[in-house]
């Protein structure tokens, strides 16, 4: 009999979990056609909560020990580590990732096992098919960084595609090979490739509790994308530096020949100040584009590990 691990990161999730995890039981027990050949097993990722979702791990372990398994993190390390952590421990055939809240729709379950089964395809994705509930404002950046990312990167994120899919062994073990620290997850499940495709479902509301993301959040998690899967930022950089030098030579020409030609001083001082305040503030934003660069560099030469586990059962 193949195995089912579904990888549940969670981060002060207390109120949602027994409510997933019955929420998904009965999915479960509503197909026993579809999962007739298949043992499921749940790992859940404790990301240094604060609150009782280590506790809510325990007492589901107890109750049920050959399904329900966790790790805990001695502190909060992220998402990410919480993912790959997950991709880590994961023991079985086919391997799903999935949010606690139940804003991916457990009921997608059978229908991707199925398609997996088939043997046309390695990887069952999903994808929203709008952002029905979301702030306006919220929904219009994302939009403009699915639209900026596949523009300037060679690896194509889908948008609206959600972290929640069913893969394979095969393309797991493939992710797993990839040992960066600095991880975005979506660019990583597209860039080791694999035949993959998505079903659409409605936006679905949180069953319990609020998000965890702020804005601000999401904003410097789409740069991490950004310095990830592209090198076009480095590239305006140098070409704003090369620009703004040719600019420089030509003034200077204009400024020497002025000299010659009509022999009075050069005016326009304060012209000239705002001028080398701007062109310091694009050399400082030059300068941040590649220290991000630099910053990862950094991080990926120490050799920390993505997360250190407290208590695994």
């Amino acid at each position: 009999m193949k195995t089912m691990s579904l990888i549940v990161p969670c981060y002060n999730e207390e109120p949602t979990i027994e409510i997933f995890f019955n929420t998904v039981e009965k999915v479960f027990a509503d197909h026993p056609t579809e999962f007739a050949d298949v043992h499921h097993e749940y790992l859940f990722v404790n990301d240094g909560s604060n609150d009782g979702t280590l506790n809510e791990f325990r007492k589901l372990n107890v109750a049920h020990p050959d399904t329900v398994h966790y790790l805990s993190f001695s502190r909060n390390f992220g998402k990410e580590a919480g993912l790959a952590a997950g991709l880590q421990h994961a023991t079985g055939d086919f391997v799903a990732v999935m949010d606690v809240d139940l804003q991916d729709p457990p009921e997608l379950l059978p229908k991707m096992l199925t398609t997996l089964e088939s043997g046309n395809y390695d990887c069952v994705g999903t994808m929203r098919e709008d952002r029905a509930g979301e702030p306006p404002i919220r929904s219009f950046f994302s939009r403009s960084f699915y639209a900026l990312i596949n523009r300037i990167s060679k690896v194509q994120i889908i948008p609206n595609a959600r972290d929640y899919r069913l893969m394979t062994r095969q393309m797991v073990d493939a992710i797993l090979e990839l040992p960066e620290y600095n991880r975005f997850s979506k660019g990583i499940f597209n860039w080791v490739g694999f035949r993959t495709t998505y079903l659409k479902f409605e936006n679905q509301p949180r069953s319990a509790g609020e998000t965890h993301w702020s804005f601000l959040q999401l904003f410097n998690y789409s740069i991490e994308a950004i310095v990830d899967f592209s090198e076009v930022p480095l590239k305006i950089a140098t070409f704003v530096g090369g620009l703004f030098a040719f600019l420089s030579v030509i003034g200077i020409i204009i400024v020497i020949v002025r000299k010659l030609l009509f022999g009075n001083s050069v005016g326009g001082w304060a012209s000239l100040v705002t001028l080398m305040l701007f062109i310091g503030g694009i050399q400082l934003f030059c300068l941040g584009i590649i220290g991000n660069y630099i910053g990862k560099i950094y991080l990926e030469t120490k050799h920390r590990p993505q997360y250190i586990v407290q208590e695994q059962k």
